[in-house]
């Protein structure tokens, strides 16, 4: 290709660069800072979480049709989401959850011993949420917030793309100077901004593509089943809850409802886990679904299990979302998304990688503002000046 090509090529990707970026810059600024601060949120909580824990006992927890009418006396007239079980020194939480008519989303807290409401939390408000909505909306309504920020987001793996075959150096005398800042005293502030936006992007590059990616994938249905069908995939990539193997209902000589005897079924069965996350059915149709969760503060491996609500069989599903033991390349590629996205998935090690690459992230937009405004406002000449220089000589 002859030089001059070169250069139009150059040329066309430099703008497509500038016009993306200029674009995107604010969007990608606040999903970057509001993406750090979403990093350690649960490490912060646990400063000021006291009323999750009790006093364990040497009893059984109080049975799930209990909590289901407690919960139910304290928040009435709302849709209950999930029971979380934890640790013999953690309180329940039962999650409230729907978004129809309008969003309502709480838990309340209780002794797992004696049913005893300990607190109300509303999800909804506060710190994090306050970030969460800048995460994924930019504090925007829904339906426009959110579009503008997948769609910033898309755009933003065009940008790194772009920006990377920028960055290659012309010839191999400037390959130093895109791979260290190699800055003195005379090293003006223009050098040690081009400096910090194309060194520090060549670095942060992988990463980025890595949080692009993922975003994508949660914020397009489409990205989400291409990235699941290109690595392999064949079952359903949707969550499914079968429905039950009996149509009949089952009630012990109390007429409990049979879940009653799930959660203490799984606590003798699965004795590692940490947590167990107990859905009631919706109808007299559909299975009974438990949340396993086998790694502290990850989703990835969590199982996923359904059970005939009448007779408690085990029901398999055709979904992504069962056993993990059984998930195969592709199911754990997009298991892993969300783990991967926060950085969770390297433990905390992981979460400081992924809160100092949210960081550069955050401050690309802004060096790249600067080395724009620099080209396309340069200070032109004080004519005014050089003209009393030239009659003064």
């Amino acid at each position: 290709m002859s030089s001059t090509k070169k250069k139009n090529k150059r040329k066309i990707i430099l703008q497509l660069h500038k016009i993306l970026g200029l674009t995107t810059g604010v969007v990608l600024f606040i999903v970057s800072i509001t993406g750090c601060l979403w990093v350690f949120k649960d490490e912060i909580e646990s400063f000021y979480d006291d009323y999750k824990y009790v006093l364990p006992q040497e009893q059984d927890f109080i049975l799930s049709s209990q909590v289901k009418t407690i919960a139910g006396k304290i928040i009435p007239n709302k849709s209950i989401h999930g029971v979380i079980y934890g640790k013999p020194n953690e309180a329940i939480e039962v999650v409230f959850y729907q978004d129809k008519p309008e969003l309502f989303y709480q838990s309340i807290f209780l002794n797992p011993y004696s049913g005893k409401f300990i607190k109300k939390v509303d999800n909804d408000s506060g710190f994090f949420a306050f970030v969460l909505k800048g995460h994924i909306r930019l504090w925007l309504p829904e339906a426009i917030g959110s579009r503008v920020v997948s769609y910033s987001i898309l755009l933003f793996l065009i940008i790194l793309i772009s920006g990377f075959l920028l960055w290659i150096p012309r010839n191999k005398k400037n390959w130093r100077q895109r791979l260290k800042f190699d800055w003195n005293n005379k090293t003006r502030w223009k050098r040690k901004n081009f400096d910090l936006h194309t060194v520090t992007g060549f670095y942060i590059s992988s990463l980025g593509l890595l949080f692009a990616f993922t975003g994508c994938v949660m914020a397009f249905n489409w990205f989400y089943f291409i990235a699941y069908v290109t690595t392999g995939g064949d079952k359903a990539p949707q969550f499914i809850i079968p429905q039950n193997i009996n149509t009949i209902a089952i009630v012990d000589s109390n007429k409990n409802p049979a879940y009653d005897r799930l959660i203490p079924l799984l606590y003798d069965t699965y004795k590692d886990a940490q947590s167990f996350e107990l859905h009631y059915p919706e109808n007299d149709s559909t299975s009974v679904l438990v949340e396993v969760s086998n790694s502290k503060g990850m989703y990835y491996d969590m199982d996923y299990l359904f059970f005939d609500q009448s007779t408690l069989e085990e029901i398999e599903t055709t979904s992504i979302y069962g056993k993990y033991k059984d998930a195969r390349f592709a199911d754990k590629v997009i298991r892993m998304n969300y783990d991967i996205h926060i950085g969770a998935i390297g433990g905390l090690a992981g979460k400081i990688i992924a809160f100092l690459a949210s960081l550069i992230c955050a401050s690309l937009p802004v060096t790249g503002v600067l080395l724009w405004y620099g080209r396309t406002y340069k200070k032109k000449p004080n004519i005014k000046r050089r003209l009393v220089s030239a009659y003064s000589t």
